[in-house]
């Protein structure tokens, strides 16, 4: 009930992200009950509907990690003095995020539920009653526990993410992080490991573009198969990129204070640092993406199959999804600013500069991630065409 309680009384923004969170959980759980109805219409092709299933785990991630966001940048649920006394410790606000995120997810598989129902015709009375019955095997009797079990995989999945990520920190002095000194921001350690792993990738795909036998890992869809070796090197690559986008922005922030900075650029490096775990990895996500659909974009242009309905929701999901969460992330790191910028303008420091700031900020990643983007999405995109 405080978990409701607290979802009821916040702020609007707040719930508009938790109904986009309900919204892609939808999107997801849709796809799921879409496999099922397949795996339903098709009981001789059980392979083809276990490489659906399979399919769907890449738009899961990509809700599961939009609800995590969303989940940390809760002001709701953040440690505050005097609430360990109410019997509001960092466990209990864990364990409420926890719920809250389910509660949202559970909401949006209820209405994928429905759609699905509708659909199918098992549900009258709206538009589109019955649009894809051939689709969903509206003529065979659906299993409602399969169904269910499908759509428990994102709010349990979720939930579960956001209460390992939101879990209490306790240092070695054994105190939690809230109550420690504020220390200066180390530098990422990730950035080695991410460049070791996208030069991998990259090598990966241009081999597995060359090796003879390999049929392929066939796309839902109708959409054509590409090698296995080729798809796992991306996967390699799109790890590397989340992997160093912590460390490159670090490195941006850096960049921006060297050769005697001003206080434009030292604040905009400094702020950088500070926030380079924080927006350094949806970044690094946000690239890979990119990456692949401009991969996948080039390989399918002209005379390439369509694009099925299942295909592009999946697409739309695993876009929307990344890019929310790098725009959360964004807002979470300037409600962690707000008291450094409240101190500044109180200070006497115009609000110009703190705009400039910004917009240098935005410019340098802009710099560094587009021109990385590209190049990826280049070198991934070679080995496809060659095929």
């Amino acid at each position: 009930m405080l978990a409701l309680r607290l979802a009821r009384g916040a702020h609007p923004l707040v719930q508009l992200r938790r109904l986009m969170v309900a919204a892609a959980s939808a999107g997801t759980g849709f796809l799921l009950l879409c496999t099922l109805g397949h795996a339903m219409g098709h009981p001789d092709a059980s392979a083809n509907s276990l490489l659906r299933l399979a399919w769907c785990v890449i738009p899961l991630a990509a809700t599961v990690y939009f609800a995590v966001a969303v989940a940390r940048s809760d002001p709701g649920t953040k440690p505050r003095s005097g609430l360990s006394a109410v019997g509001l410790g960092p466990g209990r606000l864990t364990l409420l995020t926890a719920i809250s995120t389910a509660i949202a997810c559970t909401l949006g598989s209820m209405l994928a539920l429905l759609f699905f129902l509708h659909l199918r015709g098992d549900l009258s009375g709206l538009p589109f009653d019955g649009a894809a019955r051939e689709l969903l095997a509206a003529n065979e009797p659906l299993p409602l526990a399969a169904a269910l079990t499908l759509l428990t995989f994102v709010p349990l999945a979720a939930s579960g993410a956001a209460a390992f990520v939101l879990r209490p920190q306790t240092a070695k002095p054994g105190k939690p992080a809230t109550e420690q000194a504020e220390e200066p921001t180390p530098a990422p350690t990730g950035l080695p490991w991410g460049i070791a792993l996208l030069a991998a990738g990259l090598a990966v795909e241009t081999y597995a573009s060359h090796a003879p036998g390999d049929d392929g890992f066939p796309m839902p869809g109708g959409l054509g198969g590409s090698s296995t070796g080729v798809l796992a090197g991306w996967a390699l690559t799109a790890l590397g990129l989340a992997l160093a986008g912590p460390g490159l922005t670090y490195l941006c922030g850096r960049a921006l204070q060297a050769v005697r900075p001003g206080a434009v650029r030292l604040l905009a490096g400094r702020v950088l640092q500070e926030e380079a775990r924080r927006i350094g990895h949806p970044l690094g996500v946000v690239c890979a993406v990119a990456s692949g659909t401009y991969a996948a974009t080039v390989l399918y242009a002209g005379g390439g199959p369509d694009l099925g309905p299942l295909s592009a929701l999946g697409a739309a999901l695993v876009v929307g999804c990344t890019v929310a969460t790098l725009v959360t992330a964004a807002i979470e790191a300037r409600q962690s600013r707000r008291h450094t910028t409240a101190a500044l303008l109180r200070l006497g420091a115009p609000a110009t500069m703190l705009r400039g700031a910004a917009a240098l900020r935005a410019g340098v990643l802009l710099a560094v991630f587009g021109p990385l983007t590209w190049a990826v999405a280049e070198l991934s995109a070679i080995p496809l065409m060659s095929r």
